[in-house]
């Protein structure tokens, strides 16, 4: 199957119609059954860049492609960084989570897969959709609240497939969910410790993990939570970064620290973070 055969349809933003640096794509996706939307954002004067990396940057329950964007101004953030020098060129790619009732938790669900929509499908309609993006460019993952789950548990288990992983205010456990969606949105949804636990997957890698963040505001109800998972992968041994700031599970929040994994992730790509 060629790359270009797996998804059925594939429909393309017009250019001249979009702000600069931006693509809407709306897949076919094989994994979900249906149809599917991911923004993309690649920075000024990455035109004629190769192999850029990717962000895979996820959104939380309730959200879709063009939260991180045009709720979290990711692409000025990234914009400003990549102008400073301060980090290299990068695309972000910003699937929906499949759209799964409130959430779809980014998991295996009984018939459908939106772990495989994200791990194989979104950085393949990358290398599609913008130019500077191959299958030589480095993968990274992160999001928000059930983005961070995702981002967190999915370098567990596929270590080798991303460089590094950054969550913040992330749910820990998939069953901290249950307060935020529909009663029995979980019943056709994996039960594997690994689809289920951020610290399930993370102790199940199969490989060295990639570097790891995460943070939480002082004010967010899953503080305790994210401080009982660093305090766990600290007596595991697990490596990894933890932060605590100031602020609660909200957009402000989240557009003030997306500039600290976008840096997080220029130290993996430059070498300097191990």
């Amino acid at each position: 199957m060629t790359e270009r055969s797996v998804f059925r349809t594939i429909e393309y933003s017009d250019p001249a119609l979009t702000e600069p640096g931006f693509t809407f794509v709306t897949v076919f996706s094989r994994a979900l059954g249906h149809r599917a939307d991911i923004t993309f954002y690649a920075p000024p004067d990455s035109e004629d860049a190769a192999d850029l990396p990717i962000v895979l940057l996820l959104h939380g329950v309730y959200g879709s492609h063009w939260a991180w964007a045009f709720k979290g101004a990711a692409h000025s953030t990234l914009a400003e960084l990549v102008a400073s020098g301060a980090v290299p060129p990068m695309v972000l790619a910003m699937p929906s989570d499949g759209l799964w009732r409130d959430g779809s938790g980014y998991v295996r669900h009984r018939e459908q897969d939106f772990e495989r929509w994200i791990v194989d499908e979104a950085p393949l309609a990358a290398r599609m959709a913008v130019p500077a993006c191959s299958e030589r460019s480095p993968l990274l993952i992160a999001g928000l609240s059930m983005g961070g789950f995702a981002a967190l548990r999915l370098i567990g288990k596929y270590p080798d497939r991303f460089r590094a992983a950054s969550a913040h205010s992330a749910i820990t456990e998939a069953s901290q969910l249950d307060a935020l969606v529909a009663p029995g949105s979980r019943r056709e949804w994996s039960t594997d410790p690994a689809d289920t636990s951020v610290l399930g997957a993370l102790r199940g890698a199969s490989t060295p993990l990639p570097p790891v963040r995460f943070d939480c505001g002082r004010d967010d109800n899953l503080l305790a939570t994210n401080r009982a998972l660093h305090e766990a992968l600290e007596m595991a041994g697990i490596a990894h970064d933890y932060a605590e700031h100031g602020g609660g599970h909200d957009w402000p929040y989240w557009r003030r620290h997306l500039a600290d994994t976008l840096l997080f992730f220029g130290e993996v790509l430059r070498g300097s973070k191990a």
